[in-house]
């Protein structure tokens, strides 16, 4: 595989590969951007997400359509299916580096991605209405003797919420809700909480497998789960963090009297 990689990145493939693309389309930086735009545009000004990349991609099938002079039925088939060598007009001849680059996309390359984010939602909606997840929570308060055993209460929350669950929305409402109290009671901030809360379940997420997260990481970026953790520092880092500001005391605000 390193081989491979080695192979593509050398100069003359570069030059090729800019060659084959130059022949396939055409590059016009101003309407190309257009629809970069309009997502940065609706994120900056917090428009509603749907009706925004409809939007973008509407304008990106126009481009397809009267500058790439694609047909109508190869875009909507890209759209859905992924793009693919074969859709590209006049009988361009694309080399096999250059078509392995390009043959992707589409909604459907996402359904297994999407079948676990629901699936994982479904269960998690489960457990939340069933009450499950608020008997965990009280017997784990029932270790609670010191500030640094509630810190490493709550990350025992957050882990086995997110792990269970599989939704980071849940694994932070749910103990936040439940453990708001005790830190009160202790003369602790509830910001501590909040930051626990995102070390052992929001920032975690990412790396476990059966998690939304961890399926469309896994999914978009091609790279098993397992393989990407040891680099996802932050992910992890944020637990061993959190128990040492429960044991030194650093960083941990109190409520003022």
């Amino acid at each position: 595989m390193s081989g491979n990689l080695h192979d593509v990145a050398t100069p003359e493939k570069v030059v090729e590969m800019m060659s084959g693309l130059e022949q396939i389309y055409h590059f016009n930086i101003i309407l190309l951007l257009i629809p970069v735009a309009i997502i940065l545009w609706g994120s900056i000004t917090k428009k509603p997400t749907i009706p925004v990349m409809l939007l973008s991609a509407f304008i990106a099938i126009l481009n397809a359509l009267f500058i790439q002079k694609f047909a109508l039925a190869d875009v909507i088939n890209s759209a859905v299916n992924g793009f693919n060598v074969s859709m590209i007009p006049n009988d361009i001849q694309v080399s096999s580096d250059l078509a392995r680059l390009l043959n992707r996309g589409g909604m459907n390359s996402m359904m297994g991605t999407l079948l676990i984010c629901f699936c994982a939602l479904s269960f998690a909606g489960i457990l939340s209405l069933s009450g499950a997840l608020e008997v965990i929570i009280n017997h784990l308060l029932k270790l609670v003797r010191s500030t640094a055993s509630l810190i490493f209460t709550t990350i025992l929350c957050g882990l086995t919420m997110i792990g269970v669950t599989c939704n980071g929305q849940i694994s932070i409402l749910i103990p936040g809700e439940m453990l708001r109290d005790a830190y009160i009671e202790r003369g602790l901030h509830p910001k501590n909480l909040s930051r626990t809360a995102e070390d052992s379940a929001t920032i975690i997420e990412p790396i476990l497998p059966w998690t939304a997260a961890g399926a469309y990481m896994a999914g978009t970026l091609g790279v098993a789960t397992l393989s990407y953790l040891p680099w996802a520092i932050l992910c992890w880092s944020g637990i061993i963090f959190a128990m040492l500001w429960g044991v030194t005391g650093f960083g941990i605000a109190k409520l003022s009297r």
